[in-house]
């Protein structure tokens, strides 16, 4: 029988360049319910392959109800309006209405990155604290979050800002310190680099560091020469997954 959802539990999906997880989320406390269930993102990462990926996951839990999703894309209304770590095919198309389609269910879409700031503001290392706060995920690419006294300012993107030629997540992203192979204090001074760029652009008070690198945070925290305090995130990768379930249920 399919688990019956209410405002308290919520699947979340977090779509990612490599991989899209998915849990069930206990809204009321930000914990997950249930184990994350993780497929590898298909390729090509096209609407439809990743929209019946999606649908794999929900069956997985046996869910039937609201879904929300946390996408990497700039995200308005919707709409999938950019395309850098997935198909471009996917560029205007209306994510919202492909998912809900594949699916069978209500979908609420929104960038991953502001869904995983979304978590942290309401649960983790943002909670209860104003002023201008990034929440910066790094992973495949880099998302960005931007917050002013708790509110959103959605579709930052600003893992695409210019450096040394090319967009900052080519320079600093967890792929790139993969790529070329280096040590986690090597990376560290790259990512610094990136850090401090954005501090001189909007002098925030807080950045919250999340995706996979805020599990090995220690190893590259003495690197972080900035003035803004920096944390890891509280939620760790499952950031994206809370996000995105709270969402679904403030647009029920």
């Amino acid at each position: 029988m399919a688990k019956k959802p209410s405002k308290k539990n919520i699947i979340g999906i977090d779509i990612g360049g490599s991989g899209i997880k998915g849990a069930l989320v206990d809204i009321e406390s930000g914990i997950l319910l249930t184990d994350r269930y993780r497929l590898t993102t298909p390729k090509p990462a096209d609407p439809v392959s990743v929209g019946h990926t999606v649908k794999e996951i929900i069956r997985h839990f046996d869910y039937d109800g609201p879904v929300g999703i946390g996408f990497p894309a700039r995200v308005i209304h919707g709409n999938v309006k950019t395309a850098t770590n997935i198909d471009k095919s996917w560029i205007d198309t209306d994510a919202q209405k492909l998912f809900s389609g594949i699916t069978g269910m209500p979908c609420f879409i929104l960038n991953d990155a502001d869904a995983a700031g979304m978590a942290e503001i309401k649960y983790g290392s943002g909670k209860n604290l104003n002023g201008l706060i990034f929440m910066i995920t790094v992973g495949t690419g880099i998302g960005t979050a931007l917050f002013a006294d708790g509110i959103l300012v959605p579709n930052s993107e600003l893992g695409h800002l210019r450096m040394f030629g090319d967009i900052a997540e080519a320079y600093t992203s967890d792929a790139a310190r993969t790529r070329i192979n280096l040590t986690w204090k090597e990376w560290g001074s790259r990512f610094n680099e990136y850090l401090s760029y954005l501090e001189f652009l909007f002098s925030p008070d807080l950045f919250i560091i999340g995706g996979g690198v805020s599990k090995k945070f220690n190893q590259f925290e003495n690197q972080l020469k900035i003035h803004a305090r920096i944390v890891p995130a509280k939620l760790e990768n499952q950031a994206g997954i809370v996000g995105a379930a709270a969402y679904a249920v403030n647009m029920l």
